[in-house]
């Protein structure tokens, strides 16, 4: 448990870094927030606070411009977003932790490689893979509170403008986050006063972070912005990595 208000502020530029990588690519924060966060607060504080922020980060981001979303991508993702949430609580109780995130970290490492090599327009896949998005994202979020890559691989794949891609990625991860508050709730981490008192104080500059993303986004070209998204996907799978071992 955090002691003092020093431990609190220590977060506050760590959720605003967070934020700021996730306003312009549309997922990610937990990549910045979680590792530099336990380095001062112990884990499970540290994603009950997070997850308040990024819930808050993804409404503000979802309400910019919500015209671009591509609901049938949504309706499609999030049913089955459901079913692998329920799918990776179970395993959560099962599976062998590190293997299991040292194998999800190689898939995406890699994949992320292979993005940043390329040149060109991405491959277009068929709308049937949005079900495997969804539920993938579904376990591996509840897995390893890294629920994003999936959903960005998808989607980086159907020929969307930038602005369709980011505001239909937000609107799954604000189901996606929104699934992980519930859960987090029910597991009682959310109910403690020091939560709540940290999150006052990353949340708002969160919100700094996102305005600022925001207008950076505005200036970048649609191949910059995947060109982002495959480093990122590539930093996440080096993360993840470094976690399991």
């Amino acid at each position: 448990m955090p002691e003092g208000l020093a431990i609190e502020w220590a977060l506050v530029p760590i959720g605003f870094l967070g934020a700021l990588v996730y306003g312009v690519t549309g997922f990610g924060s937990a990549l910045v927030t979680i590792p530099l966060a336990t380095h001062f607060v112990p884990l499970p504080f540290a994603l009950a606070v997070f997850v308040l922020q990024d819930f808050s980060s993804a409404l503000r981001v979802a309400s910019e411009n919500p015209r671009h979303v591509v609901k049938a991508e949504v309706a499609r993702m999030v049913p089955l977003m459901v079913v692998g949430t329920i799918v990776g609580t179970g395993l959560l109780l099962i599976l062998p932790r590190k293997a299991s995130m040292l194998a999800l970290g190689l898939f995406v490492l890699l994949y992320g490689a292979w993005s940043l090599l390329q040149r060109g327009a991405p491959r277009l896949v068929t709308q049937r893979w949005a079900y495997v998005a969804g539920f993938s994202g579904g376990v591996v979020g509840m897995l390893f509170g890294a629920g994003g890559p999936p959903y960005a691989i998808y989607l980086s794949h159907r020929g969307m403008s930038k602005e369709k891609f980011r505001s239909t990625l937000t609107l799954n991860l604000v189901f996606s986050i929104g699934f992980r508050v519930v859960a987090r709730a029910s597991a009682g981490l959310l109910f403690r006063t020091e939560v709540w008192m940290t999150a006052l104080l990353v949340v708002p500059t969160a919100m700094l972070a996102i305005f600022l993303a925001s207008r950076l986004f505005r200036r970048m070209s649609r191949e910059l912005l995947l060109r982002l998204v495959a480093l990122l996907l590539f930093a996440t799978g080096a993360s993840l990595i470094v976690r399991a071992l």
